[in-house]
């Protein structure tokens, strides 16, 4: 117990890198905790919800017109547990203030109390349930409605919106009280089923079939097959930030651990002097590296607890599932791992200390080990450099160890920012390439009363000040190889000088040639250059390859491709240079048609989400990186500052005893910064492509390469800024420290 106290008062002493030991420590844990969440959070994330909202095997719609709510009810005694029936409407909405967007079809269902249904227990995610009529939650989805919006009825009435929440069985996209949903005109009733065998389709096909031709149904493996699509998508981006954050955590935990017991190697010197035994010397390190490194792993659990929140709310956007609760497991496995890490790496440094003798044991912190940074000392001596410079430089090569461990965390720190930052680009870039079509063009003409708006092209052609235009409708076109018709557009004009991204290939030029998504190459097995076939229309002969941000299988074609066709067409117009937007606009309303300026939309919803867990998880690995620096080099200070005395009494000033502490990590912020950027660039190349790869799509060749090469050269750099301000402080507390005392301090 002696050496115990005697070291645990040797803690209190040293509270400057004692402080630092526990700051590092918790920082790191906070990072294992979160790392692991989000190796948690990957892991079947929809089928963990579903169990949590017990949800819908199968939700039924029964039309009011031919079912009565006892008869839909009836049908509850062939699952193992059912909810409803629930009156179900379907209302005209959009926010109110917002003139210029379309009214929009909102379907919701009425249920007193959708938390506590037996089945599809509802998620509140905000805000509060509907209790009176005039009141509504929407679902959260890409299009975000906080709580307090008016949405206008097309009929005149208001809905204020009073929460957002989530069902993991898709089964409304609001949810009303019974009474409201009564007073819009109730379209039917919602039954929600479970079932005990749910997991093929020929189950689900006969729970279909049992329900009757009445019923219009969806399955929970369609749900299913969707959120595995997301899940695909965003595993690498969370697998990537996780691991990092574990070994940069067990990096700096190890690092703190083995640098405690390095730093009192003279302490230990005088405890073996006064007749402590090795056994006794190796406990008396373990409990000084562990009593730190606990306190900060207690405070990293916290904190960990208190930010996994908002990341764990990221994350079930991501995946449109519901926010996980802190799990305890993860609390429990980061404090095992803090402990194992930190025994590990304090044990056998304490036993080497141990086994030192007595006189070397003193010696070792007054004078570098024999041979250890001697030529790199000979080389810096040589150099031109101030010689603050030159001993700060060679100074981090008498303990390699401790130089390696720094290096490795200023990489997976530059790692994780390279990283990120290509992230953040590579998705903005992947927005603009989707937008490019709609946003290239000045003007934008809508479909007149008739739905059609295929005569707008000739007022347009005869407006002064217009460009180039072309037109574009929607139509289901159907693709032999596909189950469902194929999302097709038709064009009027040159729409090939929209500015689609086109991967492969060319634009088509002619009647019956088509350029098609990766979605539907890949659902029909065809390439470019092959035919496809279907009804409706002659043989397409596919031209060309374009990107699409879905998953959809889209096909573009000319209007002359399909005969006969009626499309309510948009048309896009570029105006000529020098023409007045305002006036142009002005001009096509004097002529009956709907126009309004072209706008970049607002970032989607997952991008806004994705940059907010980006920026989190990076903020954070980095400051573990920088705390892991700053514990470096305080330890490093704490050993030499006998010698930051002498040198002081020679004549070195305070600013250069600054300079070469700063400069001491200069070594390890270069190499680490030039070795993470490759790395971070690496993870990139991997990550961005397997996300595409899991959304079913391929992209362009210019969302991946968004590295420049003053930006490369920039992040290089970075690990030397990082380095520094890690050493600030150190270098500060040594700029300060007076002469007499530095040389005093064992």
């Amino acid at each position: 117990m002696s050496a115990v106290r005697t070291v645990v008062r040797g803690a209190q002493r040293r509270r400057v890198s004692t402080i630092v030991i526990v700051a590092a420590t918790a920082m790191a844990v906070t990072a294992t905790v979160l790392a692991g969440l989000l190796l948690a959070a990957s892991s079947a994330p929809f089928a963990t919800a579903f169990a949590g909202q017990r949800g819908a095997h199968l939700t039924a719609f029964f039309d009011a017109s031919t079912t009565t709510s006892e008869q839909a009810a009836a049908t509850a005694s062939q699952a193992e547990r059912a909810a409803g029936p629930f009156p179900v409407a379907t209302a005209a909405v959009r926010p109110e203030g917002l003139p210029g967007i379309p009214f929009m079809d909102l379907r919701v269902a009425g249920r007193a109390d959708p938390a506590r249904d037996p089945v599809d227990k509802v998620t509140l995610l905000s805000g509060r349930w509907a209790r009176a009529t005039g009141e509504v939650v929407v679902a959260r989805g890409h299009l975000r409605i906080p709580p307090g919006s008016v949405l206008r009825l097309k009929d005149g009435p208001t809905l204020r919106v009073v929460g957002e929440a989530r069902s993991i069985s898709q089964t409304s996209q609001g949810w009303v009280t019974p009474d409201q949903a009564t007073a819009l005109g109730p379209a039917g009733w919602q039954m929600l089923y479970r079932y005990a065998d749910a997991g093929t389709e020929a189950a689900m096909s006969a729970h279909q079939a049992a329900l009757g031709p009445n019923a219009r149904t969806q399955s929970w493996l369609g749900v299913r097959a969707d959120a595995a699509h997301r899940t695909q998508l965003f595993v690498p981006l969370l697998s990537a930030f996780g691991l990092i954050g574990l070994a940069l955590a067990a990096l700096v935990i190890g690092n703190v651990a083995a640098g405690t017991v390095a730093s009192a190697t003279r302490r230990i010197g005088v405890m073996k002097a006064l007749g402590l035994t090795p056994a006794q010397v190796v406990r008396a390190c373990l409990v000084q590296a562990l009593i730190p490194g606990m306190i900060g792993a207690v405070l990293g659990i916290v904190a960990g607890d208190l930010l996994a929140v908002p990341l764990t709310a990221d994350v079930a956007d991501l995946f449109g599932t519901v926010p996980m609760s802190v799990t305890p497991w993860v609390d429990a496995a980061a404090i095992v791992a803090a402990v194992l890490v930190l025994s590990a790496t304090a044990a056998p440094a304490a036993w080497r200390a141990a086994r030192l003798r007595t006189v070397d044991a003193l010696a070792v912190g007054r004078t570098p080990l024999s041979g250890r940074g001697r030529r790199a000392a000979r080389l810096a001596g040589r150099s031109r450099l101030p010689r603050p410079l030159s001993l700060g430089l060679a100074q981090p090569f008498t303990r390699p160890a401790r130089l390696v461990a720094m290096l490795l965390t200023i990489a997976f720190g530059t790692a994780a920012a390279t990283f990120a930052i290509g992230l953040a680009s590579s998705l903005r870039l992947v927005q603009a390439a989707d937008q490019k079509p709609a946003t290239s063009a000045d003007v934008v003409v809508y479909p007149g009363p008739d739905g059609i708006g295929t005569d707008a092209g000739a007022v347009i052609a005869a407006t002064p000040g217009t460009g180039s235009y072309y037109g574009r409708g929607p139509a289901d076109i159907t693709i032999d190889g596909l189950r469902e018709a194929a999302h097709g557009t038709v064009t009027i004009g040159d729409a090939g000088a929209a500015g689609y991204e086109m991967l492969d290939g060319r634009w088509y030029a002619a009647p019956g040639e088509v350029v098609v998504t990766t979605g539907l190459l890949t659902a029909t097995g065809k390439h470019v250059g092959d035919t496809v076939t279907g009804a409706g229309h002659e043989p397409f002969t596919i031209v060309g390859e374009v990107f699409d941000g879905s998953a959809n299988n889209h096909l573009y074609t000319d209007v002359a491709s399909m005969p006969g066709l009626r499309s309510p067409f948009e048309w896009y117009v570029k105006l000529t240079p020098g023409t007045d937007r305002a006036a142009y606009l002005d001009s096509l309303t004097s002529r009956h048609l709907e126009a309004q300026a072209s706008e970049a939309e607002s970032a989607d919803g997952t991008l806004i989400v994705l940059d907010s867990l980006t920026a989190l998880l990076t903020a954070l690995l980095v400051s573990v990186a920088a705390l892991g620096v700053l514990n470096a080099v305080v330890l490093d200070s704490r050993d030499r500052v006998h010698d930051i005395g002498v040198q002081k009494s020679i004549g070195m000033t305070p600013k250069q005893t600054a300079v070469m502490v700063i400069a001491s990590v200069g070594v390890a912020g270069l190499i680490g910064g030039a070795a993470g950027v490759p790395a971070g660039y690496l993870v990139h190349r991997w990550a961005v492509p397997a996300m595409a790869r899991g959304a079913g799509i391929r992209l362009p060749g210019s969302t991946i390469d968004v590295y420049a090469p003053a930006l490369l050269l920039t992040l290089a750099l970075a690990g030397l800024i990082l380095a520094a301000a890690g050493a600030l402080l150190p270098a500060g507390w040594a700029a300060r420290t007076r002469t007499a005392v530095a040389l005093r301090t064992e």
